[in-house]
């Protein structure tokens, strides 16, 4: 079944084209590769007769030893440092923008800072080419993601709480993945994380312990990819489009491994799993469902979050439409339109309450008139906040919820975390914004700051000479995406997980997926239809989907629970080296 993204975008084969203005590479030297001679002994991993895969091949000898703790047990791990997965990396600008103030940051590893992983291997899994990979990406609001170590010498690990400890504790291979994505400034000072770089970047990884499969610890068939909030999102279209045709271009401008001299794909880039938490997207349609969601019963209003209202119920009309076409429907047979979509998250927060009280007999819900106590902040800070519960009464000693009011349940996840503008996520360029921090410079060519990519912030671009919108190209949104040059509708496409889901790629058998209560960052829609999508996939068997109790746009809070699944798919799936077994 195809799932049809309510814009009714067209669905070109993307055969040698490219985003206008994208994947000008630059000249700089290849930064020192963890790779071998061509030919020798540790060589074996590449395809022979292809110069960018021979490049490409990793070398098991070129690694650090470091110590860590995990539970008071020390553990010695190889860390095989900063390899670049792509044999034609993007260099990058020494300044970037996201230093500490909102300034910026210098960078060493100009060459290839945004294309690298760092590898590192337990010593349970230094001969072990079974051990799961854990694929960790480490973006957040599809923001660019630098290289970076989540496992340095001398630290200590709880694995009850850290998803990095549990993981070495389990003899998981731990892989931290860098990619390009939207506020990376390429080195002639261009925007070259525009979509889909991002999903090509972890595609292109993937492609790379594939290639080295045979030398390297750990199986390639048996990758479980991590991600939060952008990461989340990154993940969920990583999963969702394996070895889709549809990427091999782009993956043969970076000189990802795998692509022959004629542009075809020889090896294969899906992953066996996903663990995702609080996933921002499906981008195209998400500030419909946001609208809808947040004025369905009057949330903004109520909260005083309603500074354009008469945007923000022309984009919430849109919403009824779009759910319609997506055809989906809950595990009881029930369809999944506006009509019952109330319904249906009520129904999960119920669950997710029930759940979290039978889970432990101290894990107790405030009874209505008391408060939800929350603590918030960061490195900065901690701050405690009480909220009355006057929307869920439950009975603590049956772990039942009794009742559960939806219009006060939103006021209070709007309250609680203040509500994005409107639009939530296409923000730049509507009503002469052109500061915001939304997705929109996500979009575009690698040239211009950023490109409107829905078609209610489109037609209602107001902002003279950015070159988006109606208002400097002359053409609506339909006009726009029916020209052969448009390449922001396939953009849109190559991120979003519910257009590969059901269809001919290979979706990722196996899907964790958590979206907090109270999480206000894009629309409880957004996860939903992802779950009921996947739900109705062949090829998926196994979807574990919660709204995670009390949770706010946060990840891998439930480390213990995720591991526990991570292991028993993988023991389920059976020996990834066995023919057949590849999940």
């Amino acid at each position: 079944m195809q799932w049809l993204s309510a814009s009714s975008r067209r669905r070109r084969l993307l055969g040698g084209m490219a985003i206008a203005g994208s994947f000008a590479l630059a000249a700089a030297a290849t930064p020192t590769l963890a790779v071998a001679a061509p030919g020798s002994a540790s060589a074996v991993g590449s395809r022979a007769g292809d110069a960018e895969d021979t490049k490409l091949a990793f070398d098991p000898d070129n690694y650090t030893t470091i110590s860590v703790t995990v539970d008071g047990q020390t553990m010695s791990v190889r860390w095989y440092k900063e390899i670049c997965y792509v044999a034609n990396p993007v260099a990058a600008a020494a300044e970037q923008s996201g230093g500490p103030g909102g300034g910026s940051t210098t960078i060493s590893n100009t060459a290839c800072g945004y294309q690298s992983m760092n590898v590192f291997v337990p010593e349970s899994a230094f001969d072990n080419q079974r051990a799961p990979i854990y694929f960790a990406v480490n973006n957040g609001g599809w923001m660019a993601s630098y290289i970076k170590a989540s496992v340095t010498d001398g630290t200590s690990y709880d694995s009850s709480t850290s998803n990095v400890g549990a993981a070495l504790k389990a003899g998981y291979v731990f892989v931290d993945v860098a990619n390009r994505s939207r506020g990376m400034v390429g080195a002639d000072g261009d925007s070259p994380g525009k979509a889909p770089a991002a999903v090509v970047d972890a595609k292109a990884a993937v492609r790379y312990l594939r290639l080295n499969d045979a030398v390297m610890p750990g199986s390639a068939e048996r990758i479980v990819a991590n991600g939060g909030s952008g990461g989340g999102a990154l993940v969920s279209a990583l999963g969702a489009s394996g070895n889709s045709a549809k990427y091999d271009p782009y993956l043969a401008e970076i000189g990802a491994a795998g692509i022959d001299s004629k542009g075809r794909s020889t090896l294969r880039d899906d992953v066996f799993a996903i663990s995702e938490y609080c996933p921002i997207t499906d981008l195209g349609d998400a500030d419909k469902a946001y609208e809808w969601l947040y004025n369905i019963l009057g949330t903004r209003d109520d909260t005083d979050e309603n500074a354009t209202p008469t945007d923000a119920a022309a984009i919430a009309a849109q919403f009824p439409a779009y759910e319609k076409s997506l055809k989906l429907r809950n595990s009881d047979g029930s369809a999944l339109t506006a009509d019952t979509m109330l319904e249906t998250i009520k129904k999960e927060v119920i669950r997710s309450a029930e759940i979290y009280m039978a889970a432990d007999s101290a894990n107790t819900i405030p009874a209505l008139g008391d408060n939800f106590v929350i603590q918030s902040g960061g490195p900065g800070g901690t701050t405690t906040t009480s909220y009355v519960n006057d929307w869920i009464d439950v009975d603590n000693d049956t772990n039942k919820v009794l009742s559960l009011d939806m219009k006060k349940y939103l006021k209070f996840v709007a309250t609680q975390a203040t509500l994005k503008t409107t639009p939530a996520f296409d923000a730049v360029g509507v009503n002469g914004d052109t500061t915001s921090s939304a997705e929109t410079n996500l979009f575009g060519p690698y040239t211009q700051k950023y490109m409107n990519f829905t078609e209610y912030s489109w037609d209602h671009n107001d902002v003279a000479g950015d070159g988006s919108g109606l208002d400097d190209t002359g053409l609506t949104w339909a006009q726009y995406i029916k020209k052969a040059s448009t390449t922001v509708d396939d953009q849109i496409h190559l991120i979003n997980p519910m257009d590969f889901i059901g269809t001919s790629a290979d979706t990722s058998p196996y899907w964790y997926i958590r979206n907090g209560t109270r999480d206000r960052d894009t629309s409880f829609i957004i996860s939903i239809n992802l779950d009921r999508a996947l739900a109705a996939d062949k090829q998926v068997k196994d979807v574990n989907y919660q709204m995670a109790w009390n949770q706010p746009h946060a990840g891998n809070y439930d480390v213990p629970e995720a591991m526990a699944w991570i292991a028993k798919v993988v023991s389920e799936a059976g020996d990834p080296l066995a023919t057949g077994h590849h999940g």
